[in-house]
């Protein structure tokens, strides 16, 4: 998937103690940090070749708007408006005149260039701390025409960890299910977009029911479960390729798979003999191996990405519940003590937390949790929602939420929400069709 080469023929990046930026996204940030995205200049000839290529009026003026786009849903940021811009994109990229910057309020500051080299796309771009009046970072890619959207979501991962010393998540894709029709005879396809919502593709067409896709952290592989004449089937699929293949049949499916953090085995819950417990199976050999063998429901498995734990919920002390073990099945834990039914653990890609569903009184939570069960925090409350799955960062999660229905029938939806760790954020991801059980995938560009 890493279709951009990176050159690093810039220049140079500027060591942190000469950058007053600093960007805190371990609290709400209630104060977003003032940038300027300039639009990305170009020649005469290159901007021709743009027109004949990708019909775009200005490919600079694209990337630069997915730049902005990204950098504003985070929360973190606040793009300044153009109108109020008193340099000429290819004059600031060459040498910015701070004061003039500085004016409007900017503390930092997005210039770039973009050109066509040799039939390939050469885009550079520099971030400036306007306040030190330096340099603090200068890349530049060389890739496809057709990639100019990707470009965007990379200068955003580099800018976003430059000014917050964490990895982005922007260029991401997030696999869900496309829902259509009535409550009673939804049509539910399998549908890719990237994270900011664009490049919408379906993977399936509907004929029958898809659930719970799940990305191999490794790479552009899907998990998910579909119910062939009546009888659960649990599917791998290669996004690029399009291959598909049937991994078994599960009659007794209760909880489908999640891939391990080597992505050569999945772990799913199933009901063999009239009780339901947790099984591995290694993709290579097909072999499969039981975890869990308890009188209780044991559901909703989840690696810790060292591939050391398992998370998984169970009802061994009466009421739905949160456990840890050893991914071997010992050292059972429980670590969920509060009020209410604890539901689809998933551990954070930093290892350092596990989001849950809870249901308490009437109403759903999404909230996180100390591996040992510490600090529990509830991020936002609904009617109904469930389905947390982490950008590769850590630092947001994704989820989908439904309405209510009438006294009709009617009004029901289900849509895609996020919500960063801090419980600031809170956002509708648009998408064309209502949306349930996200996957938010690793960056392409690793």
């Amino acid at each position: 998937m890493n279709l951009i080469r990176i050159l690093i023929v810039l220049l140079f990046i500027q060591f942190k103690a000469y950058a007053l930026i600093e960007v805190d996204i371990t609290r709400g940030n209630l104060n977003p940090l003032p940038i300027a995205v300039s639009p990305l200049s170009s020649n005469k000839e290159s901007q021709a070749e743009f027109e004949k290529i990708l019909e775009k009026k200005n490919i600079g003026s694209e990337i630069s708007l997915v730049v902005e786009n990204n950098l504003k849903l985070t929360g973190l940021f606040n793009p300044l408006k153009k109108d109020a811009f008193l340099q000429k994109p290819d004059i600031a990229h060459l040498k910015p005149r701070f004061e003039d910057w500085a004016l409007i309020k900017a503390q930092a500051l997005i210039t770039g260039k973009v050109e066509i080299v040799d039939e390939k796309l050469r885009v550079e771009f520099r971030l400036w701390d306007v306040l030190a009046a330096k340099e603090m970072l200068a890349l530049a890619f060389t890739t496809v025409p057709s990639n100019w959207r990707r470009v965007g979501h990379i200068i955003t991962d580099k800018i976003y960890e430059r000014l917050t010393g964490e990895k982005g998540y922007f260029d991401t894709r997030i696999i869900y299910v496309s829902e259509e029709g009535p409550k009673t005879q939804r049509i539910k396809k399998l549908a890719i977009m990237d994270q900011d919502g664009h490049n919408l593709k379906y993977l399936t067409l509907g004929n029958e029911l898809v659930l719970t896709p799940r990305f191999n952290p490794t790479n552009q592989m899907v998990t998910y479960l579909s119910y062939f004449r009546n009888l659960p089937r649990v599917y791998l699929l290669d996004i690029e390729t399009g291959e598909q293949e049937v991994v078994g049949d599960f009659p007794g499916m209760t909880f489908a798979p999640r891939f391990s953090p080597d992505g050569k085995k999945i772990i799913m819950s199933f009901a063999m003999d009239g009780n339901s417990d947790i099984y591995t199976m290694d993709l290579e050999n097909r072999v499969v191996e039981r975890i869990t063998n308890h009188p209780s429901i044991d559901t909703s498995p989840s690696y810790s990405p060292d591939g050391k734990y398992i998370a998984f919920n169970s009802d061994r002390s009466k009421y739905q519940q949160i456990y840890v073990m050893k991914s071997d099945g010992s050292n059972v834990k429980r670590i969920s003590f509060g009020n209410g039914l604890y539901g689809t653990p998933v551990w954070s890609p930093r290892g350092d937390l596990i989001a849950f569903t809870k249901l308490h009184k009437g109403k759903f939570y999404i909230g996180v949790m100390r591996t040992d069960g510490s600090g529990e925090r509830l991020l936002t409350e609904n009617f109904y929602q469930e389905a947390p799955s982490w950008s590769p960062n850590g630092r947001v999660l994704i989820f989908y939420r439904e309405t209510k229905t009438d006294d009709k029938g009617e009004g029901f939806s289900a849509k895609l929400w996020s919500i960063d760790l801090t419980g600031y954020n809170e956002r509708l991801v648009p998408t064309k069709t209502d949306a349930s059980d996200p996957s938010w995938s690793s960056l392409l560009s690793n």
